[in-house]
């Protein structure tokens, strides 16, 4: 079975440092980008299997990299999971809003996160394939 291939699209290098390290090593290929800009044009040449996304970054926030990403007829359906410290009410639907399929809330649990990714992507693919033979 193929590697499944993540985007981490993260501007705090310790961050950055911990998930591809968490991620890694639970066997998943790890590409990263630093800016939004940089997220966008990583995700269309790279087309993971999903995309961490943090929301605070430079260049472009995560909310329009999100909106974008599922704009574009390259990118909409790779699934997006948000990677923020954000954790007010009105902070989960304005990243649902975004396009965002979930979030895992900073700082993260290296206990959990590889699992929390593992079960969000178990669950992003087996959507699409039901909606692609028709369920």
């Amino acid at each position: 079975m193929q590697k499944k291939k993540i985007l981490i699209v993260e501007d705090n290098e310790q961050n950055l440092y911990l998930e591809t390290f968490l991620l890694e090593k639970q066997g998943y290929d790890v590409i990263q980008a630093r800016n939004g800009q940089e997220g966008l044009d990583t995700a269309a040449a790279e087309r993971p299997d999903l995309i961490l996304l943090d929301i605070q970054l430079p260049v472009m926030d995560g909310y329009e990299v999100a909106r974008r990403l599922k704009q574009s007829q390259e990118t909409q359906r790779i699934p997006i999971l948000a990677v923020t410290s954000y954790a007010m009410a009105g902070d989960r639907e304005a990243v649902l809003a975004a396009g965002c399929e979930g979030y895992i809330e900073k700082p993260i649990d290296p206990d959990h996160f590889a699992e929390q990714v593992k079960r969000f992507l178990n669950a992003e693919l087996g959507k699409m394939k039901s909606e692609e033979s028709g369920d």
